[in-house]
């Protein structure tokens, strides 16, 4: 009999686990970060339909992707129980269902000019944001299959494909936009428009990466013989936990859209500032984001063990993670706001003072900001491990919008403290959600899996 892996055994592997995801999340991070810096260059319209744009679209990608995030548990269960029928199964559904929905969004990305317009965005910029919907649309039904290959591959700790698919992938989004936007090597110059065919040579490219390697280094599995055979129980399988965590995911990014709002009331340049503080959030939540991933794989495969011990472990183990990840930044975000915020701004803007004073209060708010968003995350993580998201859906929904956008309202506006109170809002709800969804994983993984043996 295998001894129990010790603490640090379990930081150990999750971390082997969980680095290459982090950093397919920082590269998926770099991409967004490189459309918006180039298209920045070509022109101010661009960039503002772009935006709005690339809002648009990862509201309908985000929702369509929950059921790529539920292959990720189950795959691992099945892998854990030595099921390569039920790996093949699961996978193959999630394929199923994120090719369905892709085409049900599909009229909502032709159609975008009139939603916005319905919206009450301009004629100008709902145009040119519909014209680049009408391409980049497409590129919902690659972007969805990798997320559900990444997911397979992830429960399947084959981790380093994925970091390495999504960097060739940042590599090819950069050249295509050098190309396609600016026009170059010959080509007419396209704008957004060539931004959008970007994007989709990007997605497919990951695609192209994550199937080939999925087929090759995995050829028991045969994901794609016979594959429009149905498999109508496992289908709604992961219908029933993959929906879920679509509006969970969804909500989230909803609460933050729901503060920009509120940042707008303030005036532009706490909304710029606000902006800039959300992408040093940004960019640190994908660090907790990786080890929520890690999480889901390693508490998946202990409950296909019935190992709780292992799960209780594994879960303190990546808990201390995200708390080190969190305290690192908070000390930087602490010692070098005005260096940090300072790198999204031109040294000769005359509003660079301004949004620096109202910048370096938000980053300090965001320091407090990192203890309960990853907290959060990796309790979001560790319950989809456990195949829990029902549950979890409601608790976050109640963290975010019954007590997180209301309080950030009322501190914001109703209490006068301006861009500081509608961030220490965004705080109460995020804590909220994080007391809620660890009190339900510990819950569960002393009741339902394995015998209660201490941590």
């Amino acid at each position: 009999m295998t001894a129990p892996m010790s603490l640090l055994q379990h930081m150990r592997a999750t971390l082997v686990l969980g680095l290459p995801l982090i950093g397919g999340h920082l590269a998926q991070f770099a991409i967004q970060l490189t459309d918006t810096v180039m298209l920045g260059w070509y022109s101010v319209e661009a960039l503002a339909a772009v935006t709005l744009a690339g809002s648009y679209f990862i509201t309908f990608f985000l929702f369509g992707a929950g059921f790529a995030w539920a292959v990720m548990p189950m795959v691992a269960t099945f892998a854990a129980k030595g099921d390569q029928t039920g790996v093949r199964r699961a996978t193959r559904m999630g394929l199923w269902l994120s090719l369905l929905y892709s085409a049900l969004a599909m009229p909502a990305f032709w159609w975008a000019e009139e939603i916005l317009l319905a919206l009450g965005q301009t004629d100008a910029v709902a145009g040119l944001a519909a014209d680049y919907l009408r391409v980049a649309g497409w590129g919902i039904f690659p972007a969805l299959i990798v997320m559900v290959l990444k997911s397979y591959l992830a429960a399947l700790e084959r981790t380093r494909i994925i970091l390495w698919v999504t960097l060739a992938a940042a590599v090819m989004n950069v050249f295509g936009n050098y190309v396609l936007i600016f026009g170059n090597f010959g080509l007419p110059p396209l704008g957004a428009v060539g931004a959008a065919w970007a994007s989709i040579i990007t997605h497919t490219t990951a695609l192209a990466g994550a199937a080939a390697y999925a087929v090759i280094a995995r050829p028991e599995h045969q994901l794609f013989v016979r594959f429009w055979r149905a498999d109508w129980e496992m289908f709604f399988k992961v219908f029933r936990m993959g929906g879920p965590i679509g509006i969970t995911t969804l909500s989230e990014v909803s609460l933050f859209a729901g503060s920009t709002v509120l940042m707008g009331w303030l005036g532009t340049i706490p909304l710029a500032a606000h902006g800039i503080a959300i992408q040093l959030g940004t960019a640190t939540f994908m660090v907790h984001l990786g080890l929520s991933n890690a999480a889901t794989v390693r508490a998946g495969q202990a409950q296909g063990r019935d190992d709780g011990l292992g799960l209780r472990r594994g879960a303190t183990g990546v808990l201390i993670l995200s708390l080190v990840v969190s305290l690192i930044t908070i000390a930087v975000f602490l010692s070098i706001p005005e260096q940090l915020l300072g790198l999204f701004l031109e040294p000769d803007n005359p509003n660079r003072p301004q949004i620096l004073a109202i910048g370096v209060g938000l980053v300090t708010i965001a320091a407090l900001f990192q203890l309960v968003d990853g907290a959060q995350v990796v309790a979001l993580g560790l319950l989809r491990g456990l195949h829990d998201t029902t549950v979890p859906m409601v608790m976050a929904a109640v963290g975010y919008w019954v007590v997180g956008l209301p309080a950030s309202y009322i501190l914001g506006f109703v209490a006068g403290l301006g861009g500081i109170g509608v961030w220490l809002g965004l705080v109460s709800g995020l804590a909220t959600a994080a007391v809620l969804l660890l009190w339900r994983f510990w819950g569960r993984a002393v009741g339902q899996v394995g015998a209660a043996v201490p941590v």
